[in-house]
């Protein structure tokens, strides 16, 4: 990702965050496939009441503000006190448990509803397992997934 576009991005959301009179450190890190925003101190706690609803609506922003200037494959994530890291690892994790149950009872099994950013790292980790797919279901943005043994072609 362009350093200017990770300044601007740092840049909005710093104002943001002072914009609601938080006091809050605003890094950048990147990944492989982008940028994550990382939001710490004390402070933070706020954005994880309720669900982490204001984190998601911060999210939101941010992806609406930036998505035009980011390539097909980059993702911009927002990110506070390690709460949607932690989220991530947990969604990966039972993405890895259905799988396993899949493989071990060749009946599929299915997870959601989950929004776009939750959908993909399912489907990732069902890329990466093999001998498994995964399809989503639904309508709108919470849509579900379908984990399912891969047919033999022949």
């Amino acid at each position: 990702m362009a350093d200017d576009l990770t300044e601007r991005v740092v840049t909005f959301v710093r104002e943001v965050v002072d914009a609601m009179g938080l006091a809050i450190e605003v890094q950048p890190e990147e990944m492989e496939d982008g940028l994550r925003i990382n939001l710490d101190g004390e402070q933070g706690e706020v954005l994880l009441r309720r669900k982490a609803e204001p984190l998601e609506a911060l999210q939101q922003i941010v992806s609406t503000a930036f998505r035009p200037e980011l390539a097909e494959n980059e993702r911009l994530v927002v990110d506070c006190l390690g709460y949607r890291r932690a989220k991530d690892q947990e969604l990966r994790q039972m993405a890895q448990f259905l799988i396993d149950k899949v493989k071990s009872s060749g009946l599929p099994q299915e997870i959601g509803p989950l929004n776009s950013y939750s959908r993909r790292l399912v489907h990732l980790e069902v890329a990466a397992a093999g001998g498994v797919a995964s399809e989503s279901l639904g309508d709108g943005t919470m849509k579900r997934i379908v984990i399912s043994v891969v047919k033999d072609p022949s």
